[in-house]
């Protein structure tokens, strides 16, 4: 019993986790070659030699100007300042942003932690760093030691005012930041004037690494040699583990809110001329959506966070960017940033699939078994082993060049290239360093540069890199962000959130508006029962909940019908679709079909939902000689002139307790003919977005920060397009069968429920 008990609580850890700030999935790989290849780049740092007495002081000995400062009361006054600020999520000296206050264990106040102190929340130009380097090397750490608490610091003059949460809304979108970040009006400037990485073990004992020609290999090894000593039995030292329990995707939780976007942060876009089709990477979504010239939604490839490959649907990525359209053999080519990968999606039998790096696992039986065993994490790390290369892996690569052979792939810093062969999947050459990288591809950003300047300015002051300015490249930076289709160049609109194009002969700029919303499904962030039961359990947040209702009724059929009021100044933008809608029936009743007011389309439905529901309708189909009785008590609402929207779904119960739980995602836009004055306030606007976008579960992210940030778009924000999130949950109460007159029989009964749900 014992030995079922342990399997059981196994079992629920290897469950998907799909809830705000934490996504649990079998992604972890990588840095086996950064962990093969460490005694080469160890011997760089021979001229130094590392030792931990018994009280864990530290000293070092350099052959030049070390990188490592002694122990100062600055420092010290640091870390004890983290320390006592981990309880409270605000407090008069400190702002916690990024952090998720319901998860008791996210920060701890023991374990190897790493604190990233500097200025780089501020303009780089005038900091004068690279924040994109400084959170690559952040990534590669966090990816090498998966167990190591990380937290950003600066100090500032206000305690996160809104126009600093602003900023950082934006920067934590860009480099996706997911770790929290401490602000305090407190002045650490001796540790924050230029950048630097504090290195620490419970909070005490630290090592303060300077980011200015730090060489990652030494503060790698002094994170190893810290928590042997430490005996750190959970961080793998010389290989990958492949424990479910650590595979926790993170996400930016101080920006959460704004997946309710339709896109967040729309980066990076590709075109099928003789298709007439564009790619467009939805990059904090996880998703590649295809659309055509006018908008239509054709296909959409990645489910969720995460790295596996297979059908569309299923398939997952992990913040994608550039893409590469081969028209030869119908495969886009994408470059999957967080997962250090390339992947290629064939657009004919819309599977996704790993080219770099390759894994023995990709080359074995793709039976049930097998798939099953990777899902609950029982492969091997002899199955996961990702094949030796004599070139180091990706490590943050984001632009996709294509040149006759090769492809040349940049890391979004623009700190490394490399080339691989497009033919064999290898690397072949890698290009460290920024000016040799420029020099490198210089002529095909010079292509992409032309392009924007065409784009008006107002479109690009907010994505200037100055680092990039100094090499006289402003706009390097975004040249996976625009592409030219037919007439028009079209351009990622990062700060509004949107797709842009451009009419080369007019000169007019237009915004796209997109349709066929039901094609992108119930977006993965809307928590699922299975998953928020598990969220719980691990301290994490939920959604709320909209509506909650009770009846008791008979056993039977029942039809449910929610009539949904939604705000009086909003719109729907198009009719709901039953792809955006997902029922489950739990205790007594069974779920048998879910329809909205408007007859669903013919679109493709997962293979594994047409099995569950023919499933369903087997079970549940009643021979008709079975006696039928309609609940009298219980009426259709059939008027015609009813303008709410309607969610159908039928259920079937047997005596007992039960609970249907129905989730929704309704894409809205500020209705134009509301506002009868001050028409053209797009402040007040931003300002109603906002309150839609917050359910008020994200404290530090209040509606003034949020304002400020979609007002940068200087766009008309009507038209932005937003999802409203609906949840809610319908409790029965069944009691036993009445018995027909023969006394033998029982009597199925109909009922209807009509439930009223107002958004407002």
């Amino acid at each position: 019993m014992s030995l079922r008990h342990r399997h059981l609580r196994k079992f629920s850890s290897f469950l998907p986790h799909l809830s705000s700030g934490y996504h649990y999935q079998p992604s972890r790989r990588l840095l086996n070659s950064v962990a093969s290849s460490s005694g080469h780049l160890l011997q760089q740092c021979n001229g130094i030699d590392t030792r931990f007495s018994e009280r864990f002081s530290v000293s070092f000995r350099h052959s030049t100007t070390s990188q490592l400062s002694q122990v100062s009361l600055s420092k010290t006054q640091l870390l004890s300042f983290l320390k006592s600020a981990l309880d409270q999520l605000q407090g008069p000296n400190h702002c916690w942003l990024n952090k998720v206050d319901e998860n008791k264990e996210f920060l701890k106040k023991d374990g190897t932690l790493l604190v990233v102190a500097g200025r780089f929340f501020q303009n780089s130009e005038k900091v004068g760093c690279n924040p994109a380097v400084i959170f690559e090397k952040v990534k590669l750490l966090q990816q090498r030691f998966p167990s190591i608490q990380v937290i950003g610091f600066q100090d500032c003059s206000s305690v996160c005012s809104a126009d600093d949460r602003s900023q950082l809304i934006q920067l934590i979108m860009e480099e996706y930041i997911s770790f929290p970040v401490l602000f305090s009006n407190k002045n650490f400037s001796k540790l924050t004037e230029e950048a630097c990485f504090i290195l620490s073990k419970d909070f005490k004992n630290s090592l303060v690494f300077h980011e200015k020609d730090l060489d990652i290999a030494m503060l790698n090894k002094a994170i190893e040699e810290l928590s042997v000593q430490y005996h750190v039995n959970n961080i793998a030292l010389h290989k990958s583990s492949w424990s479910k329990e650590a595979e926790i995707i993170k996400e930016p939780h101080f920006c959460t809110v704004l997946q309710n976007l339709l896109l967040y942060f729309p980066a990076c876009i590709s075109t099928d001329e003789s298709g007439k089709r564009l790619f467009l990477s939805d990059s904090n979504h996880h998703r590649i959506i295809i659309f055509d010239g006018d908008g239509t939604i054709l296909d959409c490839i990645g489910s969720c966070p995460g790295f596996e490959d297979g059908e569309f649907e299923s398939a997952k990525l992990l913040r994608p960017s550039a893409s590469f359209y081969h028209e030869t053999e119908d495969c886009l080519y994408i470059v999957d940033s967080e997962n250090h990968a390339i992947r290629r999606a064939d657009l004919d039998r819309r599977v996704l699939e790993t080219v770099y790096p390759t894994s023995s696992i990709h080359k074995k039986s793709t039976g049930l078994w097998t798939w099953i065993r990777n899902k609950l994490g029982f492969t091997s790390d002899d199955d996961v082993k990702f094949e030796e290369h004599d070139s180091p892996s990706l490590t943050c690569p984001w632009h996709l060049i294509k040149t006759e052979d090769n492809f040349l792939i940049i890391s979004r810093s623009f700190e490394t290239l490399w080339v691989m062969d497009f033919e064999l999947g290898e690397i072949k050459e890698v290009v460290k360093g920024f000016p040799n990288t420029l020099e490198f591809c210089r002529h095909f950003i010079l292509e992409k540069v032309s392009l924007l300047k065409k784009m008006p300015d107002y479109l690009l002051q907010h994505q200037r890199d100055a680092n990039l300015a100094r090499e006289g490249l402003p706009y390097a930076g975004l040249i996976s962000c625009i592409t030219t289709f037919e007439n028009h160049i079209i351009m990622c609109d990062t700060v509004g959130q949107g797709v842009l194009k451009l009419n080369r002969e007019s000169g007019i700029s237009s915004s796209f508006q997109f349709s066929n919303l039901g094609m992108l499904g119930l977006p993965y962030w809307l928590s699922f029962p299975l998953e928020s039961f598990y969220a719980v359990a691990t301290g994490l947040s939920v959604r709320q909940t909209d509506h909650i209702q009770q009846f008791s009724l008979l056993p039977g059929r029942v039809d449910i019908r929610l009539n949904i009021d939604i705000p009086t100044d909003t719109e729907l933008v198009e009719p709901l679709h039953e792809s955006c809608i997902w029922c489950q029936a739990r205790g007594a009743a069974t779920e048998l079909s879910v329809v909205e007011n408007v007859a669903g389309s013919s679109e493709k439905v997962g293979v594994a939902q047409q099995w569950y529901d023919e499933l369903d309708n087997l079970a549940f189909w009643a021979p008709e000689s079975e006696l039928v009785v309609e609940d009298e008590n219980a009426t259709m609402d059939t008027n015609p002139e009813d303008k709410r929207m309607h969610i159908d779904c039928v259920v079937n119960t047997s005596p007992g307790t039960s609970e249907v739980i129905i989730y929704a995602a309704l894409y809205l836009k500020l209705r134009r003919n509301h506002v009868l004055q001050d028409d053209n306030d797009q402040e007040k606007f931003a300002a109603r977005i906002a309150n839609f976008l917050n359910p008020k579960e994200n404290e530090s992210f209040d509606g003034k920060s949020c304002t400020k940030f979609l007002l940068k778009s200087n766009r008309d924000l009507r038209d932005l397009f937003f999802i409203k999130p609906l949840h809610v949950r319908i409790k029965l109460n069944s009691q036993d069968h009445p018995k027909a007159d023969n006394s033998k029989d029982i009597v199925l009964t109909d009922s209807s429920l009509n439930i009223d749900v107002s958004l407002n």
